[in-house]
């Protein structure tokens, strides 16, 4: 669709949104951090639904927090996926290699091993509240596809869509298994997040963080398929706004042929590497939703 087609009145609140996170990136650092504080508190009070969902992950996450403490990071977390609004619109209207100077970047050479098999690459990585600016800074050292979840919003989607395809080879949903093989085929490099619950379809129950969670198999099954090569990846912000980009072997004994023990390894790995900045994590999704007893975490 094109923009001609979001004049309606119910897309102006949107449009709006789109304009402020736009002119907010082309600020200074620091008026991008207070901003983000203003936008994170102001969310953190009137989303109370999603408080609660961050409030319960950290509860069963970090048992080890106590009240104040926890309490204290549900707002880091807010604060952090406000500021991931305004560094997401930095990545959709910036020149990435403008970017470079603002990223360490490790372990490259862990990907580019895993390109020279020729089967394709698996980048088994976290929903981080940086996310889209994290493609962009991948995007310095291979090209990447990145697979997504539409937006409900459609202007919204559209406006994603078309920053992503600013420094992604492709945007492949989710749901495109077909897609996905294919450029595993041609030995592209995909973006792939298991660290959702997708529901009990084609998902086994397995700890995160020490807490049951429906996990998908589909990272395996792309392995066995194609003899992929799986690289992990994470990226962290320290507090000067500068980037820790991270490519990592996949777990030892990956795959090893049953899915709970597979499913295990990745969340496990995934785990280590959001403890690295846990607040930096988008605790706002539902990730144990789903339970083998029907136990309801969520209210």
């Amino acid at each position: 669709m094109s923009e001609s087609s979001f004049r309606a009145p119910r897309y102006w609140g949107v449009w709006l949104l789109i304009g402020l996170l736009t002119g907010v990136a082309k600020l200074p650092w620091w008026v991008q951090v207070k901003s983000a504080q203003a936008l994170g508190g102001f969310l953190r009070v009137v989303a109370k639904r999603r408080r609660k969902i961050v409030d319960t992950n950290l509860r069963l996450c970090f048992p080890e927090w106590d009240e104040q403490e926890r309490q204290k990071k549900v707002k880091e977390v807010f604060f952090h996926n406000a500021l991931g609004f305004i560094e997401a619109a930095n990545a959709y209207n910036s020149d990435t290699e403008s970017l470079r100077k603002q990223v360490t970047i490790r372990g490259a050479e862990h990907l580019k091993a895993a390109q020279a098999h020729g089967r394709g690459v698996l980048l088994v990585g976290a929903h981080y509240s940086h996310l889209d600016l994290g493609g962009a800074l991948v995007s310095l050292v291979a090209p990447v596809s990145a697979i997504y979840r539409p937006n409900d919003n459609p202007l919204m989607d559209h406006y994603i869509i078309k920053g992503r395809m600013g420094f992604m080879k492709a945007v492949i949903k989710r749901t495109d298994m077909r897609s996905i093989v294919k450029a595993l085929k041609k030995n592209e490099v995909v973006w792939y997040p298991p660290d959702q619950d997708y529901g009990k379809e084609h998902a086994v129950y397995a700890p995160f963080f020490g807490v049951t969670a429906a996990t998908i198999t589909a990272t395996s099954r792309l392995v066995k398929f194609n003899q992929t090569q799986v690289v992990m990846l994470s990226y962290n912000r320290d507090d000067s706004g500068h980037y820790h980009l991270e490519f990592s072997p996949a777990p030892e004994q990956f795959p090893s042929g049953d899915d709970y023990t597979d499913a295990s390894l990745i969340n496990s790995a995934l785990e280590e590497n959001i403890r690295k900045a846990p607040t930096q994590y988008m605790w706002t999704h539902r990730r144990f939703k789903n339970q083998p007893d029907n136990k309801k975490y969520y209210q």
